[in-house]
């Protein structure tokens, strides 16, 4: 007996209220219909429908058991789906909006590779700012947002990172080492609006210690809407910088910055990826989603690993 088929055709006659119905479904012939629900009550050793001239109608036992083939069909359903991502060719047009840094730093080392696995798949990239994410226009918007975040839109986290206190050996030399974060008054803070710190009020949290956090009101010497800006202004030494891991490691792995206030951090980032919505996602945009993911994984691994010790 061929259980997974029987289990299909038991479904497809209560499905469609039927032995007569399931075959025309099926393209099957009742007979065959008829003989292959037998064979799986045969085999379970309980009856699972109560048949009249008129009309089926599930048992007791029958009941419980459809309940648990749905689930089972649909699992399997599904695991055909995404082998069948790997197998046929992809194609079409995918739409993405990203924010500048994301599209700098996170996206744009990641396309020549998914160009590479699905050719057949054109790629339109706008970057813009935004204070909301134009979900309705595009098929994946991508953005950042901190822990506070708690959206209507339909989005897909697709990774997290937190933001470090940064600064040249030089500044340091010259203004002092902070010690605490109480120290920071007295020195020459750096702000990326609408960035980690907002507002003039930091949040800095203890990474040894989830239940120490501090917030700070603090005047920034300089703030920008353009994290490149302020990288640039703290490699030139205009002062201490929050900035997120990844887009500083380069400089923390040849020395030209260094972490201040180890343990501490600036707050945690995560990387969004919004849809149109949930349902009826096209295969394109699934196998573009979950290679941003496993991407971003590695270069956030790599990021790390080139700063060492400075980024734990």
């Amino acid at each position: 007996m061929d259980r997974l088929l029987s289990m299909r055709v038991f479904q497809k006659v209560i499905d469609e209220g039927g032995f007569a119905a399931a075959a025309r479904a099926l393209d099957m012939s009742p007979a065959v219909v008829t003989r292959l629900v037998a064979d799986l009550e045969e085999h379970l050793g309980t009856r699972l429908l109560h048949r009249s001239t008129r009309r089926i109608s599930l048992s007791e036992p029958g009941d419980a058991y459809l309940a648990r083939v749905r689930a089972i069909l649909q699992d399997i359903d599904e695991a055909d789906a995404i082998a069948h991502l790997h197998t046929q060719e992809l194609s079409g047009e995918l739409n993405v909006l990203s924010t500048p840094v994301l599209a700098t730093y996170v996206l744009a080392p990641l396309l020549a590779g998914f160009r590479a696995q699905y050719p057949k798949i054109t790629l339109h990239v706008q970057v813009e700012s935004f204070e909301e994410p134009p979900v309705e226009a595009h098929d994946v918007t991508l953005f950042t947002a901190d822990e506070a975040f708690d959206g209507t839109i339909v989005a897909r986290k697709i990774a997290s990172t937190r933001g470090i206190l940064v600064a040249t050996p030089d500044y340091l030399r010259r203004m002092g080492i902070p010690v605490n974060p109480q120290d920071l008054a007295n020195h020459h803070c750096l702000e990326l609006k609408g960035g980690i710190a907002r507002h003039r009020r930091w949040h800095l949290r203890n990474e040894l210690d989830l239940n120490e956090s501090i917030d700070l009101n603090l005047t920034p010497v300089l703030s920008s809407n353009h994290i490149e800006t302020l990288i640039s202004a703290t490699l030139d030494g205009a002062g201490i910088t929050p900035c997120t891991v990844e887009l500083v490691a380069p400089f923390l792995a040849s020395g030209d910055l260094v972490r201040v206030l180890s343990p501490w951090v600036a707050g945690q980032l995560h990387l969004y990826a919004a849809l149109p919505s949930r349902q009826y996602l096209p295969r394109r945009t699934r196998v573009f989603l979950d290679y941003l993911s496993e991407q971003t994984a590695l270069l956030l691994a790599g990021a790390h690993e080139a700063c060492g010790g400075q980024c734990q």
